[in-house]
């Protein structure tokens, strides 16, 4: 994004003198000043004005230096006007205060791929996935490094990996100039059948909607599809279109008994259907119900047990990523600063998760009821 022109507003000049903290307010609340001008910084950068939000952030920063969220907006607003220079320095400075903290390796990661060093990029990255293994985009950033600096098998990998935690990244890959060194190879040829196999279970049947979804060609859609009647994972029947009769493809029974599938109803809705909803559903709740009492009692350890069940992909991560993605990657950062700070940070965070968990619990018994009904 290039710089935006024209003077800045006068509304960050009269911040400085008009956005005082309320005396009775500030003896409530100390970050009050903070958090209003972190929100009117995020709707500058929401309306692209890029420069206003940093002088807005840096306004923030004299209140609080180590706030690592105000710190991490800045970085993304340097990064976007490609101050790169500036940009490593705000993630540098937030690694200081946390040199766990996932997002700001990966930041940091992009930032040196702008300057096409990849490298830098690449061990950036790494450190971020030594942070938090399940970080997708991690994953995923290293799998584009790795094929930018010719390691192949290492990318294909990588991409697996970052694929197996959010399936999302493997339509992502089919178009991303980063992977055109492996492209050719066979391992990224099963993963445009993973594409494929995803797009039918989300309700295409048809060679059209596949490469429209994919957005592959239409050959490599087609060998796809071959390669995936030959595994029998899916099925091929015909429909009469007209006077013509045209291929139509589903899931194998056995496969979608195993992950589930998506039809479209009227109006192109998507009604999903899962394996087992219903005890799936059970499962979560039962694990929200105990994650909350772990909390209240602040037994650690048993916290960061239960908080596995909702990270990991095997127990009710994929319900976790597909339904609960923010709070997902909430639990997985909580889970990193509990492994580090131990009780005192439950207790600082303890009112915080008990909120986040209800909500994911009003959620899950909504849906409970209407798999019952």
């Amino acid at each position: 994004m290039k710089k935006p022109f024209g003077k800045k507003s006068k509304e960050i000049e009269k911040t400085k003198s008009d956005e005082i903290i309320p005396q009775e307010r500030s003896l409530v609340d100390v970050d009050y000043n903070r958090k209003k001008l972190f929100k009117k910084g995020v709707n500058l950068m929401a309306d692209e004005k890029l420069e206003e939000a940093i002088d807005v952030f840096e306004l923030a920063l004299r209140i609080d230096p180590n706030s690592v969220e105000t710190l991490m907006k800045l970085g993304y607003a340097r990064f976007h006007l490609e101050e790169y220079g500036e940009a490593l320095k705000v993630y540098d400075k937030i690694l200081e205060i946390d040199v766990t903290n996932p997002e700001a390796w990966n930041l940091k990661g992009l930032v040196h791929y702008e300057q096409k060093n990849y490298s830098k990029a690449l061990d950036s990255v790494n450190k971020a996935i030594e942070s938090d293994p399940t970080y997708a985009m991690a994953w995923y950033n290293q799998a584009c490094f790795l094929s930018l600096l010719n390691q192949v098998p290492e990318s294909l990998e990588s991409l697996k990996r970052s694929i197996e935690i959010d399936v999302k990244n493997a339509r992502k890959s089919i178009r991303d100039k980063d992977f055109t060194n492996v492209r050719i190879e066979e391992g990224f040829k099963r993963i445009q059948e993973v594409v494929v196999l995803e797009s039918i279970r989300q309700g295409y049947h048809t060679l059209g909607a596949i490469v429209w979804t994919t957005f592959l060609d239409k050959a490599d859609a087609e060998s796809s599809l071959r390669k995936l009647l030959e595994k029998g994972l899916i099925v091929q029947n015909e429909k009469r279109e007209g006077l013509s009769k045209i291929p139509i493809y589903d899931l194998a029974e056995n496969i979608a008994e195993k992950i589930g599938k998506e039809t479209k109803g009227l109006f192109g809705v998507t009604k999903k259907t899962l394996p087992k909803p219903v005890k799936n559903l059970k499962e979560l709740s039962q694990a929200i119900q105990s994650v909350k009492e772990a909390i209240e009692e602040e037994e650690v350890e048993k916290v960061i047990d239960i908080f596995d069940v909702f990270i990991d992909p095997t127990k009710s991560g994929e319900q976790m990523i597909e339904n609960f993605f923010d709070e997902h990657r909430e639990i997985r950062l909580w889970k990193i600063r509990l492994k580090d700070r131990g009780v005192d940070y439950l207790i600082d965070n303890k009112e915080k998760m008990i909120i986040l968990f209800d909500n994911i619990e009003g959620t899950v018994t909504k849906k409970l009821r209407s798999q019952i009904s």
